[in-house]
Formats: C-alpha cells, structure tokens, sequence
C-alpha cells in the first residue's frame, strides 16, 4: 500500500470519526430515546404475563391438577423469557419491616426492597394526624436496567431481609437493614439502609454483585411520590412547594414555585449531587456521595385543595462502572426543612430548602433575623413574645436613623411657609426651573435635606422584605397558637366567610386588619406633618396601598401580619414621642441665624478669589 492510499484512508476515518461525533444524539435525546425503550418494554413485558396469566385463569374448573401444574409451568417459562434468572424475584411474598429511631419510623416493603412509607414523630397535620412524608404504593422507589436485552425493574421483584425482627430501633446505637434479592447463586442485589440515632438522614447503598455476567447496562433510578398536602393555609403550602437539585459543580436549582404551569419538566445533562422533593416545612432529598450522571426531574402541581399537593418523579442516571462488586453509595434525608438543621450537613448546601429570599435577603436573615430568632428561641417559648422583642430589636438599631428623619421633616415643616413664597414669586409655568433652583437655594442655606426623610423607609425595605420570606417558611413558627393565632405559620382567621373572595380568601384575618389600620393611620399622621401636601391623585394612591397588601397578605402567615402591625404601632410611638421633644420654633430661629450667619471662608477660598483678582489688576495698571 502506497503512501497516498494511507493518507486516504485516514482521511477517510478521521471523516467518519466527525460524523459519529457530530451525528452523535445530545444527552436529553439519549434520556427520552431510553424513556421510550423502558415504556415500549414495560408494556411489552405485561401484555406478555397478562396473555399468560389468562391462559391459566382460562381453564375449566374441572381440569386435572396435572394440566394446572402444566399451566404454571407455562407461566414460569414465559416469566423467565420475559426476565430471564431475574425471574426468580418475581415469587415472593410482600412484607413490611418498620425501622425507626426517636424522630422518624419508615416501614420498607420486601416489594421492591424499598421505603414504603414515611412517619415523622414529632409533628402532626393540620387534622392532628402524624405527619406522612409518603405512604402507599402510588410511591416508586426502584433501579431500572437492561440485562442481557431484558428489561429489569426492582419494584417488581421481591427481596428478602436479613433481620430475624419485623421491627428495627435505632434510638440508641445505629442500625442496619439488608434488603436482598438472589438473581444466581453467584450474582445478587442488595439495598443497604443504615439509621443513626437522633438523625433525620440515614445511609442508603445499592450493592451489585457478579451482575457484570449479564451484560447489564444504562443503571436508572426511578424515585416517584405523592406528597401529601400538611398544612391548614393550602394556597401557602403550594406556593413553597417544589423541587431542588443541586449541580456536582455547587449551582443549586429549583422549579418555580409560583409557576402557574400545571406540569414542569427539566433534564439535568451533567453531573448532580442532590434531588429534594421541598414541601413548604419538610423534604425528602437522595443524595450521590459521589455524584449522579444526570436527571429527568417532573413535577405535576395541584392547585385545587386536596389529599395530595405535589406529584414528583426523577430518573436518575446512577454511575454504573459493569464491575462484579459494586456499591452506589448514597443518603436519603425525610425530615423537616429546619435552617440550623440543614446547615449541620456541611459541604451539602442542604439549608437552601429553607425558603428565605434571593442573595441579599438570604444574607440578611442568615446574618441578622435568623440568628437573632434563635438567640430568643433559647429562652423564651412563646413565639409572639419572640416575635415582638425581635420587633424592639430591629427598631430599635434603627432608632438613630428614625430619629434623624423626623428632624429632616421638622425642619421641612418650618421651612413651608418660605417655599410657599418662593411659589408665589414664581407662580408661571415657564418659572418651574427658577423655582425649583430658588428652592434648592434656600434648601442649602438651611442645611436641609429634602430626602432626610426617606433614609428610614429605604434602611427598613430589605428588613421587611427578609420577613416577608422567613416567616412563612420558619418551621418552628408552625401551630404555634398566640392570643386568637391558632397557628402563627398560616392566617389567623376570626370568620369565615359563605364565599371564597378573589385574591382575599375566604376568612378574614384580624392581624392583618390591624396591620391594615395602623398604616393608614400611620400614612395618615406623615401627610399631615408633611410640609408639601401630596397631589390629590397621590393622596388616593396612598390610602390604596395598604387596602392592596390587605387583600394580598390576608391568606399569608399571621407571624408576618403580626410582625408588620407591631412595628408600625412601635412607629406611631416613636413619632408621638419625637414630637413631645421638639420645638419647631427653635428649630426655625436655628435656621435664620444660619442663614444671616456671614460663613467665613476657607483659606482655599481665599486663594482662588485672589487669583482671580489678579489678572484684573495687572490690566489697571497697563492701562495707567
């Protein structure tokens, strides 16, 4: 073979080798191909067992036990075509083994090897039921895969444990459940659990042993659940549920929690560390120890009261390297979205599924309320007492500011009737400049600050708005009673209305009128100690503000209502008090002993003007 017949043919492969790579499906291409293939499978695998199982329910009573034993043997052999030496799983019978410790219980089913169902002992539903993560057989907790061409699911076959006990404690020391499934006396499945006392998060292992024989590939781990709906306020509760998943690179993402989609899809095409289902106080979260190769993630949302408020599913591509003794090594967390909980998982970032806002609120209430909260917390058990020392807390650091602003508007105040002259010198519409440029003027010779007054309003912004998103979502707020608060995590109804009210609601919440009441009143009291009264237009918008946020808030948590009705009472005080200790007449003869004040120049001030008187001497003394 000749020089160029080499260069050809590797011009040649080098093509082909392009081709494949660019011709080659993209990651979420591959996942919904073998979605297709498993679904095609699946349906081919029943059709085939359900021809046979009616093959055997077909026959006359009368049959011969002989012909029975015939039938079942048919029946055997169509399951082992159909799942080859898995099909020893299939015969089995389903029992449940409970393992718990002194916060939670999981009842696993020897079904599918897997958790069955979820207690949570130490918080209760709104009916005073025991809080139930999942439960039922609606739940999907299985490995999928092909081995030798044959469509396996775990969910399927049954596993036997090893523990001689039906019931497992782990309160005192750790303990350990082995669910296994004997495929050959050689090759085996195994899924591990281990709790630890005191723990909401327990280790989970899937073993595979000597299932490299079977040509085994494209490891897919199917987690499915109906999470149940928990809470009273059921708008609230869906509003903060979703689903997480955290990158292997440290990027977290969530579904939209107010998406008004019915049904969201997502494919993770890298490398993810965790898939929580977040429910607005608990989660359910698996966890790689290494990493996950990627994800199919679903959530299906229900708006319409019911038994359930989320649908989620996840196909997890697990990392399967066809060795004859290989463990997948993983967490599951089934516990409730408390911060300082998460937060003790460190390197997870597991304290996300606490919703507290974006960046900059996060950093606020990770740094100032929540750290605060929990200071109280350590002392005091009532939370509407925590809530209002919290109150005092924040108003009072910004108690300086507060105080600087009402000067600001005092020295407004007495500065009106001068402006007033101002506009009367300047009555024109083509004069607004001059005017504008008279009173800016005046303004500096007063040393006033015609924005002074907002600095409070824009310092208290993020603060509000860290609460607007603590409260809801601060699990240890939950039925919580204060005075006629049954529960300070949702709205505080004192009647309950015939009709269900667009936007309102169908109750009414006290502390949200009593919010409602004292911002006007508050809004009410600023107008008139403004010195420029507010157009007419603007006056109505104001006043309709309030009414907003009353209709908007009327179904939030009664611990933000409450926290925001405190504080604009801790307002109206402050500015009674501030009012007591000030003497606008001696704030106004301050003012015009300032401005009849002859202000001493600078010594800079001094120079410039010499120089500037330079150049007119030397021209006088030329022209002489």
């Amino acid at each position: 073979m000749d020089r160029n017949s080499i260069i050809g043919l590797a011009i040649i492969g080098v093509m082909l080798l392009g081709y494949s790579i660019f011709t080659k499906p993209s990651r979420d291409a591959q996942l919904e191909l073998r979605r297709k293939a498993d679904s095609i499978a699946m349906v081919e695998n029943l059709r085939q067992l359900e021809l046979a199982s009616q093959a055997t329910s077909q026959r006359p009573e009368q049959a011969e036990q002989a012909e029975q034993a015939i039938d079942k043997e048919a029946l055997a052999a169509q399951q082992e075509k159909l799942y080859g030496d898995f099909a020893a799983g299939l015969d089995g019978e389903k029992d449940i083994i409970t393992m718990e410790n002194d916060l939670f219980k999981i009842d696993f089913s020897t079904l599918g090897g897997r958790p069955y169902s979820v207690t949570l002992k130490e918080y209760m539903t709104s009916d005073s039921i025991p809080v139930r993560l999942f439960n039922g057989d609606s739940t999907k907790f299985e490995l999928n895969f092909f081995a030798d061409n044959k469509r396996v699911n775990t969910g399927e076959l049954y596993f036997v444990h090893e523990s001689s006990f039906k019931n497992i404690n782990a309160t005192d020391s750790e303990k350990t459940l082995v669910m296994r499934m004997d495929v050959s006396e050689t090759a085996h499945i195994e899924f591990i659990y281990t709790m630890y006392p005191g723990d909401y998060m327990l280790d989970f292992d899937i073993r595979l042993v000597g299932m490299d024989r079977y040509r085994t590939d494209n490891m897919v781990f199917n987690w499915e659940l109906y999470f149940p709906s928990t809470e009273k306020g059921y708008q609230n509760e869906n509003n903060y549920t979703t689903l997480y998943y955290r990158f292997k690179n440290g990027g977290i993402e969530k579904f939209n929690m107010r998406s008004k989609k019915s049904i969201e899809e997502e494919t993770a095409s890298t490398q993810v560390d965790w898939i929580a289902y977040k429910h607005q106080f608990f989660s359910t979260v698996i966890i790689a120890k290494d990493y996950f190769e990627g994800a199919y993630m679903y959530n299906e949302r229900f708006d319409e009261p019911g038994q359930y408020i989320r649908h989620f599913s996840s196909e997890i591509d697990m990392p399967y390297n066809r060795s004859s003794d290989q463990t997948m090594a993983m967490n599951l967390y089934f516990g409730p979205n408390e911060h300082q909980r998460l937060k003790e998982y460190e390197g997870l970032e597991l304290k996300h599924l606490v919703t507290v806002g974006g960046p900059v609120i996060r950093f606020m209430n990770e740094i100032i309320i929540i750290p605060i909260f929990n200071w109280l917390n350590r002392s005091i058990t009532n939370y509407g007492i925590i809530i209002l020392l919290l109150t005092l807390i924040l108003k009072t650091a910004l108690f300086p500011l507060t105080y600087k602003s009402y000067k600001s508007q005092a020295v407004m105040r007495v500065l009106k009737p001068q402006v007033d002259e101002i506009g009367e010198k300047f009555p024109k519409k083509e004069d607004a400049m001059k005017k504008q440029q008279a009173t800016m003027a005046l303004y500096k010779k007063a040393g006033a600050n015609p924005l002074g007054g907002c600095l409070p309003m824009v310092a208290q912004m993020p603060i509000l708005y860290a609460m607007f998103r603590f409260f809801p979502t601060s699990i240890e707020l939950r039925q919580e009673k204060f005075l006629w608060a049954t529960d300070l995590s949702t709205y505080d109804s004192i009647l309950d209305l015939p009709w269900d009210i667009p936007m309102y609601g169908d109750h009414v919440s006290l502390f949200t009128i009593l919010m409602t009441v004292t911002t006007v009143l508050s809004m009410r009291i600023n107008n008139q100690t403004q010195a420029n009264s507010a157009m007419p237009g603007m006056k109505t918008m104001m006043y309709m503000m309030p009414v907003m946020f009353m209709v908007m808030l009327n179904n939030f948590s009664a611990a933000l209502t409450y926290y925001y009705f405190l504080a604009n009472l801790i307002t109206l005080g402050q500015n009674f008090i501030f009012k007591l200790y000030t003497n606008e007449e001696a704030i106004l003869k301050k003012i015009n002993a300032k401005q009849t004040k002859v202000k001493k120049k600078s010594k800079w001030q001094q120079r410039m003007e010499a120089m500037t008187k330079q150049p007119k001497q030397l021209q006088k003394s030329k022209k002489r």
